[in-house]
């Protein structure tokens, strides 16, 4: 027995064993440590796919010309926009149709996308089970997974666009000074008070409407430097009373000049520089009809420098408005806004009207429409009217314009009436009103009977917000309290030099005097402070001295008033 009980007593001493039995142990935990790992690396990774496929899903689902994008933009009202939530649903089955089932169970996904106002925003959830391996061992069959993925669309806006766009005189100047330097020396209107060459009063074509010919009969010509106080004629020659400066623009200079200074034949008298006497009685028409001396006009002259025309202001302006890339190499306001359709794919979603203005405003001209993508060349169409757009300077001839001064506060009174509602730019029946103000920014309150008639009122310019003088003074605050955004293209009011004193009651000194004025940012009566309030996308108050900043600055306008989509998470 003792023996036994000695063998016993070695075994419970000896310890060589103690590490087998120790990993033993410690080896259940270890395992299962190292397999949850696993497990749950394996969870994780098809939760990335998952939430992938989601991402995808809600970001198709918002994203422009997908199926629910479309729907939510012909939508009238709020509302879960039910071809998204099925786009949103055939993505995420998509991406996730080449990932095995074996390595997930109880998938489940939910979309909803939702439109409210000019908002579009999806959300698609997701929760699925993965089955587990090592930590079986610990009761677990498998691990839950779960995810969101978010994101908003800008829907395109129905967006409406006024421009009001100032005709009256000084709109008609050249467009830049190497224009008015082939203007002038050919222009008679005017000359016994500016016999360097007109700037202004240049373009009314009534019979003695503002110009009337010297006291001597052709071919015979006028003193050549008249006296400056002379008053009961202003012509340089004989135009049979008529202002040829607009008339003057729309032909060739080179053949202008060449008939204006050809010589007198006995078969074509004419005085020297002047026109043929054959062609007097029927000026300003016959300029271009007589059969002998008559030069071809254009309608528009869209480039400064053109061998057939000289460009003004307004032909700068329609040039802005029309251009195409096919036909310019630019894209004017009219051809960018159709290519913003065409991008998004919502037709109709911009509407455009032309306003002219001088003393009134002529709704008829172009009037609002969701045609902009008609031809230049068809009378009716917003772009046949954008390109001829010049043809509205004031001539003293339309009396839907009025004429003879800048009537600003009455045409934005005017259009303020032609906005029937106001709305968010949510849908085709809740449009956002814009209105694009394009003027030299100079308020002239006289006016002239239309045609041939009496002058009225004050001749020295002032500004917008002149409380004394104006008929609405206030009429820009009037329109941004109703939520019309205003946006204001300034083409800078360019001094008059020389300047003539006795012309028109000092009109020239007090124009001159006003220009400082006509911004006045610092204050409250300029055309800045019109302007609608910067924004996260900029100013809404632009400045443009050349035909090219008219260009840029147009359109720059008109992006200034999209948005565009963007994730939220």
């Amino acid at each position: 027995m003792s023996a036994f009980f000695t063998a016993i007593t070695r075994l419970f001493r000896d310890k060589s064993g103690n590490v087998a039995m120790i990993f033993a142990l410690v080896c259940v935990p270890v395992v299962s440590a190292a397999g949850c790992a696993v497990d749950y690396s394996m969870a994780t990774r098809m939760r990335a796919k998952m939430q992938s496929a989601a991402d995808a899903a809600s970001v198709a689902a918002v994203s422009l010309k997908s199926p629910g994008y479309t729907q939510a933009a012909a939508m009238t009202g709020n509302g879960a926009v039910s071809a998204a939530i099925t786009d949103a649903d055939l993505v995420f089955d998509g991406n996730m149709s080449p990932i095995p089932t074996t390595g997930y169970s109880n998938l489940t996904r939910t979309s909803l996308v939702t439109k409210t106002g000019v908002q579009l925003t999806s959300t698609v959830q997701f929760s699925a089970q993965v089955p587990v391996t090592f930590m079986k061992v610990l009761g677990y069959q498998n691990l839950s997974i779960s995810g969101t993925s978010s994101s908003s669309a800008s829907l395109p806006p129905y967006l409406d666009f006024y421009l009001a766009l100032d005709v009256s005189g000084s709109m008609g100047l050249p467009s830049t000074a190497a224009e008015a330097g082939r203007l002038q020396p050919l222009n008679p209107d005017n000359f016994v008070q500016y016999p360097s060459g007109c700037t202004l009063a240049c373009h009314f074509q009534p019979l003695k409407s503002a110009c009337v010919d010297p006291p001597v009969t052709a071919p015979a010509a006028p003193p050549r430097n008249p006296p400056t106080t002379t008053t009961s004629y202003t012509q340089q020659y004989n135009t049979n009373n008529a202002c040829m400066g607009y008339a003057y623009s729309r032909v060739s200079p080179t053949a202008l000049a060449n008939l204006i200074n050809s010589a007198s034949t006995a078969q074509y008298p004419k005085q020297v520089p002047g026109l043929p006497v054959q062609m007097l009685s029927g000026l300003p028409n016959s300029l271009n009809t007589d059969p002998n001396f008559g030069l071809p006009a254009v309608s528009s002259c869209p480039t400064a420098g053109s061998a057939n025309c000289i460009q003004l202001r307004l032909d700068a302006v329609g040039f802005a408005l029309n251009a195409t890339q096919s036909a310019n190499g630019v894209s004017g306001l009219l051809e960018l806004a159709q290519n913003k359709e065409t991008a998004t794919g919502v037709p109709n979603e911009f509407r455009i009207g032309l306003y002219p203005f001088i003393t009134d405003i002529d709704a008829s001209y172009a009037p609002l429409t969701s045609s902009i993508n008609g031809s230049s060349s068809t009378p009716g169409t917003i772009n046949y009217a954008a390109k001829n757009l010049a043809s509205e300077l004031d001539t003293n001839m339309n009396s839907n314009l009025g004429s003879g001064g800048t009537h600003i506060d009455n045409s934005l009174n005017s259009i303020n009436n032609v906005i029937a509602s106001v709305g968010d730019g949510s849908s085709s029946t809740n449009t956002q009103p814009y209105v694009f103000l394009v003027t030299d920014g100079a308020q002239d309150n006289q006016y002239k009977d239309v045609p041939n008639g009496s002058w009225h009122g004050s001749n020295w310019a002032t500004v917008l917000n002149d409380t004394a003088n104006n008929t609405y003074p206030n009429i820009c605050q009037k329109l941004k309290n109703r939520g019309i955004i205003v946006s204001v293209l300034y083409i800078p009011y360019q001094t008059i030099s020389p300047v003539n004193t006795s012309f028109a009651n000092d009109e020239d000194d007090h124009a001159n005097w006003n220009i400082p004025n006509i911004t006045n940012s610092s204050g409250t009566s300029g055309l800045q402070t019109c302007a609608s309030p910067p924004d996260a996308g900029g100013t809404y108050f632009y400045t443009a001295n050349t035909p090219a900043d008219i260009q840029a600055s147009l359109n720059a306008m008109f992006n200034h008033s999209l948005q565009t989509a963007h994730i939220t998470n």
